[in-house]
C-alpha cells in the first residue's frame, strides 16, 4: 500500500537532490542516488520548499527554513504513525521506500494465524517493529542509538501500540545476537537494515563488508528450525539485489528449506520516474 499523497509524495529528484512532501511540509534534501538524474519540476517549485538541508559533512549540515515551521509533526502509513523532525544529518525519522516492506511483513505474519517472535535489528524509528506488532507478533527491537529507540517508542505510542508486546533494546546488534544464542533464545523471523558503517552502544565498530556475513549466519542460527522469514534491506552502494540475495542464500544454506527473492527499492516520483532507494532480499520458508 502506497502512502496517501497528503502523507508523503516524491515531487521531484535530480542533480543530487530530492524534493518531497511529508504531510504539510515540502523539503529539499541531498540524494546521492540522484546525482546523474535530471530534474523535471521547475526551479520555482524547488525554491518554494519549506526547508532545505545543505552542507553535507561528517559532522552533519544545516537546515535553512522559512519561519514558523513546526519542530515536530506526524505522518501516517495505514495505522502506523511516525513523528518526524529535521535532524542535523538531513534525516527525518522515516525512510518512505520501506513502506513496501512494512506491508510485506504484516502480510507474512497475518498469514500464519499464530503469534510469532520477531527480531528487528538496526531498527531505527520502528517502522518494521510497528508493522510486526500491529500484525500480532512479539517483537524485540534493537538499535545501538538510545535516542532512536526512544523515538521508536514514541512512534509506537502514537500508533496505539504502547501496550504491544515489544521489547526495546539499545545495544549493538551483533553482540545482542550472540548473547541471544548463548541464552538459547529463538526467533521465528529476523529483520535487518544494516548501515555501511556505524558504532554500537558501547563504541563497537560496524563495517558492512566485514561484519554482515557473520551476523546473517548468527541470525540463521537464532531462527534454526522455526524460521518463517528473514528480511534484509540495505542502502549501501554496490550492495544491490544480487549481492543481498547471495549473502542471504549463503547464510541460510543448510537449514530449513526456503527460497530467496530480491529486488531494488525505489520511490516513484510525480512524473513517473523511479528514484533508486536501496535493495531488499527476503528469505521465506517453503
Amino acid at each position: 500500500m502506497a502512502f496517501a499523497p497528503e502523507e508523503y509524495s516524491l515531487i521531484d529528484f535530480g542533480e543530487g537532490r530530492r524534493l518531497e512532501r511529508f504531510g504539510p511540509l515540502v523539503l529539499d534534501r541531498p540524494c546521492p542516488a540522484a546525482d546523474q538524474a535530471p530534474r523535471s519540476a521547475t526551479a520555482a517549485r524547488w525554491a518554494a520548499a519549506d526547508a532545505r538541508f545543505g552542507g553535507r559533512s561528517p559532522n552533519g549540515g544545516a537546515w535553512s527554513e522559512r519561519p514558523g515551521l513546526p519542530e515536530r509533526w506526524t505522518v501516517r502509513h495505514g495505522a502506523i504513525r511516525f513523528e518526524l523532525k529535521r535532524t542535523g544529518f538531513g534525516h527525518l525519522g522515516i525512510f518512505p521506500e520501506q513502506a513496501v516492506n512494512w506491508d510485506w511483513i504484516a502480510g507474512q505474519l497475518r498469514a500464519t494465524g499464530s503469534v510469532l517472535r520477531v527480531l528487528n535489528l538496526f531498527a531505527y524509528t520502528g517502522g518494521c517493529t510497528m508493522a510486526a506488532a500491529r500484525a500480532g507478533a512479539e517483537v524485540v527491537h534493537v538499535d545501538a542509538a538510545r535516542n532512536a529507540v526512544a523515538w521508536a517508542r514514541r512512534n509506537a505510542e502514537l500508533s496505539g501500540l504502547a501496550e504491544a508486546r515489544i521489547r526495546w533494546i539499545a545495544d549493538d546488534a551483533a553482540k545482542f545476537v550472540r548473547r541471544e544464542l548463548k541464552r538459547d533464545h529463538g526467533y521465528d523471523a529476523v529483520i535487518l537494515d544494516p548501515p555501511s558503517y556505524g558504532h554500537g552502544a558501547r563504541g563497537e565498530v560496524w563495517r558492512l563488508s566485514k561484519h554482515l556475513p557473520l551476523l546473517l549466519k548468527d541470525c540463521a542460527r537464532l531462527a534454526a528450525g522455526r524460521c518463517r522469514f528473514v528480511l534484509l534491506t540495505c542502502h549501501t552502494p554496490k550492495y544491490g539485489p544480487a549481492t543481498l540475495k547471495s549473502l542471504l542464500k549463503e547464510a541460510m544454506a543448510g537449514g530449513s528449506p526456503g527460497q530467496v527473492a530480491a529486488a531494488a527499492l525505489a520511490i516513484r516520483a510525480a512524473d513517473g520516474r523511479e528514484m533508486p532507494s536501496g535493495a531488499v532480499a527476503r528469505w521465506t520458508a517453503c
